[in-house]
Protein backbone atom coordinates (compact mmCIF):
# COMPACT_ATOMS: atom_id res chain seq x y z
CA UNK A 1 0.00 0.00 0.00
CA UNK A 2 1.34 3.43 -0.63
CA UNK A 3 -1.56 5.79 -0.13
CA UNK A 4 -3.86 6.46 2.23
CA UNK A 5 -7.23 8.76 1.87
CA UNK A 6 -10.04 9.87 4.13
CA UNK A 7 -13.28 11.35 3.73
CA UNK A 8 -14.56 12.29 7.73
CA UNK A 9 -18.73 13.08 7.06
CA UNK A 10 -21.46 14.89 9.99
CA UNK A 11 -23.52 12.24 8.32
CA UNK A 12 -23.48 8.55 8.99
CA UNK A 13 -25.77 7.68 5.98
CA UNK A 14 -24.02 10.08 3.65
CA UNK A 15 -20.74 8.15 5.17
CA UNK A 16 -21.93 4.90 4.64
CA UNK A 17 -22.53 6.19 0.90
CA UNK A 18 -19.06 7.51 0.93
CA UNK A 19 -17.82 4.41 1.71
CA UNK A 20 -19.81 2.89 -1.38
CA UNK A 21 -19.09 4.88 -3.90
CA UNK A 22 -15.12 4.78 -3.17
CA UNK A 23 -14.82 1.68 -2.96
CA UNK A 24 -16.66 1.25 -6.53
CA UNK A 25 -14.24 4.16 -7.83
CA UNK A 26 -11.20 2.65 -7.76
CA UNK A 27 -9.36 -0.42 -7.23
CA UNK A 28 -8.70 0.82 -2.79
CA UNK A 29 -9.46 -1.50 -0.25
CA UNK A 30 -11.74 0.36 2.71
CA UNK A 31 -9.23 -0.23 5.93
CA UNK A 32 -11.57 1.96 8.12
CA UNK A 33 -15.48 2.35 7.89
CA UNK A 34 -17.02 3.09 10.90
CA UNK A 35 -18.84 6.04 13.17
CA UNK A 36 -16.82 8.18 15.50
CA UNK A 37 -17.78 10.72 18.41
CA UNK A 38 -19.46 12.95 17.85
CA UNK A 39 -22.10 10.95 15.33
CA UNK A 40 -20.02 11.05 12.49
CA UNK A 41 -18.41 8.61 10.37
CA UNK A 42 -15.37 7.95 8.63
CA UNK A 43 -14.38 6.56 5.35
CA UNK A 44 -10.65 5.24 4.87
CA UNK A 45 -9.39 4.06 2.32
CA UNK A 46 -5.82 2.27 1.07
CA UNK A 47 -3.97 1.67 -1.76
CA UNK A 48 -1.83 2.97 -4.97
CA UNK A 49 -1.67 6.69 -5.14
CA UNK A 50 -3.69 7.52 -8.14
CA UNK A 51 -6.65 5.10 -6.70
CA UNK A 52 -6.71 6.30 -3.88
CA UNK A 53 -6.73 10.36 -5.06
CA UNK A 54 -9.55 8.85 -7.62
CA UNK A 55 -11.59 7.59 -4.79
CA UNK A 56 -11.30 10.18 -2.42
CA UNK A 57 -11.99 12.51 -4.91
CA UNK A 58 -15.08 10.73 -6.64
CA UNK A 59 -16.33 10.47 -2.66
CA UNK A 60 -16.06 14.13 -1.89
CA UNK A 61 -18.74 14.54 -5.00
CA UNK A 62 -21.35 12.40 -3.46
CA UNK A 63 -22.03 14.96 -0.85
CA UNK A 64 -19.48 18.36 0.10
CA UNK A 65 -21.68 19.65 2.40
CA UNK A 66 -21.58 17.06 5.07
CA UNK A 67 -17.28 16.53 4.41
CA UNK A 68 -15.62 17.78 7.52
CA UNK A 69 -12.28 16.98 6.52
CA UNK A 70 -10.38 15.14 3.97
CA UNK A 71 -7.08 13.63 2.85
CA UNK A 72 -4.56 12.47 0.50
CA UNK A 73 -1.61 11.04 1.70
CA UNK A 74 1.02 9.36 -1.02
CA UNK A 75 3.47 7.52 0.42
CA UNK A 76 2.00 7.45 4.02
CA UNK A 77 4.84 6.71 6.42
CA UNK A 78 4.79 2.74 7.66
CA UNK A 79 4.32 3.66 11.39
CA UNK A 80 1.25 5.76 10.93
CA UNK A 81 -1.20 2.58 9.94
CA UNK A 82 -0.06 0.88 13.12
CA UNK A 83 -0.65 3.92 15.36
CA UNK A 84 -4.21 4.27 14.29
CA UNK A 85 -5.18 0.41 14.64
CA UNK A 86 -3.25 0.87 18.24
CA UNK A 87 -0.35 -1.97 17.38
CA UNK A 88 2.69 0.34 17.75
CA UNK A 89 4.86 -1.34 20.93
CA UNK A 90 8.28 0.52 21.97
CA UNK A 91 11.27 -0.72 23.93
CA UNK A 92 12.16 2.39 25.25
CA UNK A 93 9.91 5.61 26.00
CA UNK A 94 11.87 8.70 25.80
CA UNK A 95 10.33 12.33 25.76
CA UNK A 96 7.12 12.54 24.69
CA UNK A 97 4.82 14.94 22.06
CA UNK A 98 1.38 14.95 21.94
CA UNK A 99 -0.32 16.60 19.21
CA UNK A 100 -4.39 17.17 20.06
CA UNK A 101 -6.71 18.55 17.31
CA UNK A 102 -10.14 18.96 16.46
CA UNK A 103 -10.94 16.12 14.39
CA UNK A 104 -9.92 12.99 13.55
CA UNK A 105 -8.51 13.91 9.62
CA UNK A 106 -6.07 16.13 11.04
CA UNK A 107 -4.60 14.50 13.48
CA UNK A 108 -3.51 11.33 10.86
CA UNK A 109 -2.63 14.09 8.82
CA UNK A 110 -0.25 15.95 11.58
CA UNK A 111 1.13 12.39 12.83
CA UNK A 112 2.32 11.71 8.81
CA UNK A 113 3.84 15.24 8.93
CA UNK A 114 5.67 14.15 12.50
CA UNK A 115 7.18 10.96 12.02
CA UNK A 116 8.25 12.47 8.45
CA UNK A 117 9.75 15.44 10.06
CA UNK A 118 12.08 13.49 12.73
CA UNK A 119 13.14 9.90 14.37
CA UNK A 120 10.02 9.53 16.49
CA UNK A 121 7.67 6.82 17.01
CA UNK A 122 3.79 7.34 17.78
CA UNK A 123 3.21 5.13 20.66
CA UNK A 124 -0.40 6.26 20.99
CA UNK A 125 -3.12 7.35 18.53
CA UNK A 126 -6.37 8.40 20.17
CA UNK A 127 -8.73 9.19 17.36
CA UNK A 128 -12.54 11.06 18.50
CA UNK A 129 -13.85 8.21 20.42
CA UNK A 130 -15.37 9.33 23.63
CA UNK A 131 -13.66 12.50 23.36
CA UNK A 132 -16.22 14.92 21.86
CA UNK A 133 -14.52 14.54 18.69
CA UNK A 134 -11.86 15.47 19.23
CA UNK A 135 -8.06 13.23 18.68
CA UNK A 136 -4.13 12.99 19.50
CA UNK A 137 -1.24 11.63 18.95
CA UNK A 138 1.49 10.90 21.23
CA UNK A 139 5.13 10.55 19.93
CA UNK A 140 8.42 9.29 21.49
CA UNK A 141 11.89 10.17 20.87
CA UNK A 142 14.80 12.17 21.66
CA UNK A 143 13.80 15.69 22.56
CA UNK A 144 15.26 17.46 19.39
CA UNK A 145 13.47 14.68 17.27
CA UNK A 146 10.11 15.22 19.73
CA UNK A 147 10.27 19.13 19.35
CA UNK A 148 10.96 19.07 15.77
CA UNK A 149 8.17 16.15 15.01
CA UNK A 150 5.83 17.99 17.06
CA UNK A 151 6.60 21.36 15.33
CA UNK A 152 6.38 19.82 11.83
CA UNK A 153 2.70 18.13 12.61
CA UNK A 154 1.46 21.35 14.55
CA UNK A 155 2.41 23.50 11.13
CA UNK A 156 -0.05 21.07 9.39
CA UNK A 157 -2.81 20.72 11.84
CA UNK A 158 -2.68 24.67 12.30
CA UNK A 159 -2.65 25.58 8.36
CA UNK A 160 -6.15 23.81 8.95
CA UNK A 161 -7.22 25.96 11.71
CA UNK A 162 -7.41 22.18 13.18
CA UNK A 163 -4.68 22.83 16.33
CA UNK A 164 -5.79 22.62 20.13
CA UNK A 165 -2.70 21.67 21.73
CA UNK A 166 0.63 20.56 21.71
CA UNK A 167 3.00 19.87 24.47
CA UNK A 168 6.27 18.14 24.62
CA UNK A 169 7.58 16.56 27.99
CA UNK A 170 11.06 15.89 27.59
CA UNK A 171 11.50 13.36 30.59
CA UNK A 172 8.09 12.30 31.52
CA UNK A 173 7.52 10.88 34.63
CA UNK A 174 7.05 6.52 34.66
CA UNK A 175 3.51 6.48 36.11
CA UNK A 176 2.72 8.83 33.10
CA UNK A 177 4.45 6.63 30.48
CA UNK A 178 2.51 3.34 31.71
CA UNK A 179 -0.61 5.47 31.70
CA UNK A 180 0.09 6.05 27.95
CA UNK A 181 0.73 2.72 27.20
Amino acid sequence: MHAIGLIESSSIAKGIEFSDVMAKTAEVTILVAKTVCPGKYIVMVGGDVAAVRQSVLTGLEVAPEVVVDHFIIPNIHPTVLPAISGGTVVDKVGAIGVLEMYNLAATIEATDAAVKAASVIPIRMHLAFGIGGKSYVVLTGDVADVNTAVAAGAAVASEKGLLVQQIVIPRPHVQVIDSLL
